[in-house]
């Protein structure tokens, strides 16, 4: 039997804590031997990242017991944390990094009796000593990777290069064992990538105030049998073209995405061993107008892996993704069938087999396996299955709205639905704008609990890819620069109200909501715009003027310059556009969330705004949580959180959730 019920009131299996249970995805994956090995999240466990291994027959099980968490902290958005190879006795050899101390360390899972062994030692200055993207040299005994070391306690106290670790701990009490590979001439790179002879050394680089999808470099050294690195040059990008990820081919030359012509397209590139001589021309081997890359945010990210005997898996498209197998002769691609339309930029590859994270609007993030020979892809771990009818999943649309000018604004758009209930006739639907971090990210379309909760509640959702997101080429991307704040907050308001003109959602009931960038969008469109009956702002830019002098991470420093202009040139658009300067303006009720240890987005942020806001009558409420960071990892934070959501949803826009604790708003 249907029920009639207002929107937002409907009963639905969904609950928060089904959504935190299956929130976050599979990352970092790779082979180990035969196996398949990746992190996966665990939010009932302190929000940890547990390392998984799947044995050729399929069992999966842990590799490390809790209170182990694979995760590195290098530019604070982490990277590749963890590699491993077949042992010296037939088992793996593991190195990883440990969230809690960011130490590197050393294990064999395999071999009876063994611990976790550390390979580098702690600093007490800043943020430490952290490690990301490592590569095992078991000729050499050592592991190379990225090395980050704080020098004194402010946030940009830091130097970073590429170093070498040895394998028998005798780095684990004295830093001078570390090698240094590079002369750190670069304030960012990523980890090293060896050519199949070991005698070559390639990785990426970039300073401020460029951030990694701006400019970046892409260095090359050659290597003594000892692994002394010399030579090192730049062999393609620059200020204006931005390398996102490097690989040697099987035949000794070097591939590497590149945006060059304003999308993400794969190159190659012939390096002679000769260190004075320059690289030969790049070659498109696919020239389209989609994206084969995507932004930096962590060190590692893979998009393209190369495959024996020269064929390439890529990840391309507009928008969404694919998995797709190019051969570089023909350009031609041949794309794996199955219901995964979104990937995650992570790819591993043995022999005809590739390995990646695949996602669908019906299907949550699981690791599957392109079989190359056969052309038969398959999901064999983390498997998605249906905690629920899948009938109370939204079923999303892909639209692009008219922005400001005719521009064109993408969004993915999910109405409500519930088999069992619907709306009184003539009732039209509640929406929540939301706003996807970054800014130079992109809402990926993907089964998501936590967008299910709302939208079987009978409250719509809207995920907008304003212009400044990444995936719709560089033109798409620049859209945002000198504009945070002005053109993202117009693009959203932009589909809002067209949803409004056609009838698909009440204008008198339309929240916002934005994490991080996104916190900032929501928060400046509640002072701004007149669309908003509420908002929700999590752990976000509230001040840019404190952003800019200090009070973030030394990753975003100056990531400012592009979005909002040069600080010492425009200090009025910096004011002007800080929401923290136009509390004043914000009247509709709104909720904000933030974590204790956010070093990204810190608490005080959150502080300064309120206390503009006491005494205005204004209806919010503060739920600060700690042990979180930025973004929520832990299940009992993620359950409050969107509990309190739909709380300010309920009150506001006036239904009756059941089941559902009340959110105390104050003025």
């Amino acid at each position: 039997m249907i029920n009639t019920a207002p929107y937002g009131a409907w009963e639905s299996p969904i609950d928060a804590e089904l959504a935190a249970a299956h929130d976050g995805a599979p990352e970092y994956l790779a082979f180990v031997g035969e196996e398949v090995w990746w992190t996966a999240p665990r939010p009932t466990e302190s929000g940890r990242r547990a390392l998984v291994r799947r044995a050729p027959d399929g069992t999966e099980e842990p590799v490390l017991p809790p209170p182990w968490n694979v995760r590195s902290r290098v530019v604070e958005y982490g990277g590749v944390p963890w590699t491993a190879v077949p042992g010296p006795d037939g088992g793996p050899l593991l190195v990883f990094v440990h969230f809690a101390d960011q130490r590197l360390y050393a294990y064999e899972p395999d071999r009876p009796g063994a611990v976790p062994r550390p390979l580098t030692p702690t600093s007490p200055l800043g943020g430490g000593l952290r490690w990301a993207d490592p590569v095992l040299r078991a000729d050499l005994g050592e592991v190379w990777c990225v090395r980050e070391e704080f020098t004194g306690e402010g946030p940009s106290d830091v130097r970073r290069g590429i170093a070498a670790v040895p394998l028998d701990g005798s780095a684990a009490e004295d830093r001078a064992r570390v090698r240094e590979l590079t002369d750190g001439p670069h304030r960012f790179v990523t980890g090293p990538r060896l050519s199949a002879d070991g005698r070559r050394m390639a990785w990426l680089a970039w300073d401020h105030p460029r951030m990694p999808w701006d400019g970046t470099e892409l260095r090359v050294a050659e290597l003594d049998a000892d692994g002394t690195a010399y030579g090192a040059r730049t062999v393609a990008g620059g200020p204006d073209e931005a390398i996102a990820q490097a690989e040697w081919a099987e035949d000794g030359t070097l591939l590497y995405a590149s945006d060059r012509t304003g999308w993400w397209n794969l190159y190659r590139t012939d390096v002679p061993g000769n260190a004075g001589a320059p690289a030969g021309p790049p070659l498109g081997l696919c020239p389209r107008d989609e994206e084969f890359a995507g932004p930096l945010w962590q060190v590692g990210l893979r998009w393209f892996a190369p495959l024996a005997g020269g064929p390439i898996a890529v990840l391309h498209g507009r928008g969404a993704t694919a998995l797709g197998i190019l051969d570089p002769g023909t350009g031609e691609v041949a794309d794996a069938a199955g219901p995964w339309t979104e990937w995650s930029p992570t790819l591993g590859t043995n022999g005809t087999r590739v390995v990646g994270v695949g996602a669908g609007p019906h299907t949550a993030p699981e690791v599957v396996e392109l079989c190359t020979a056969t052309g038969r892809a398959r999901a064999i771990g983390a498997r998605h299955t249906d905690p629920v009818d899948p009938a109370y999943y939204p079923e999303p649309q892909i639209r692009t709205f008219a922005g400001p000018g005719g521009r064109d604004v993408h969004a993915h758009v999910h109405p409500p639905r519930n088999p069992r209930h619907r709306a009184p006739d003539g009732h039209l639907p509640p929406y929540a704008v939301w706003v996807h971090g970054g800014p130079t990210g992109r809402a990926p379309l993907v089964l998501d609990l936590e967008i299910a909760y709302f939208t079987s509640r009978g409250i719509g959702v809207v995920e907008v890819d304003y212009g400044g997101s990444s995936g719709y080429g560089r033109e798409y991307r620049n859209r945002l620069r000198e504009q945070w704040g002005v053109g993202d907050v117009e693009d959203c308001a932009a589909v809002a109200r067209a949803l409004a003109d056609e009838a698909a959602a009440d204008p008198g009931r339309i929240a916002i909501r934005g994490g991080s960038a996104g916190g900032l969008t929501a928060a400046a469109s509640l002072a701004t715009a007149d669309v908003y009956a509420c908002g929700t702002v999590k752990y976000p830019v509230l001040d840019l003027t404190a952003f800019a002098t200090g009070e973030t991470h030394d990753f975003e420093a100056h990531y400012l310059e592009s979005l909002v202009g040069p600080l010492a040139e425009v200090p009025a658009r910096y004011r002007d556009r800080s929401p923290v300067r136009r509390a004043d303006r914000v009247t509709a009720p709104f909720l904000l969330l933030q974590g204790l240890d956010d070093v990204i987005c810190p608490p005080a942020q959150c502080e300064r705004f309120l206390e503009q806001m006491k005494g205005r009558g204004v209806r919010h409420a503060y739920l600060a949580f700690a042990g979180e960071g930025h973004g929520f990892r832990r299940a009992d934070t993620m359950i409050r959180a969107v509990e309190a959501e739909l709380s300010l949803y309920a009150q506001v826009f006036g239904f009756e959730p059941a089941g559902v604790p009340r959110l105390e708003l104050k003025a």
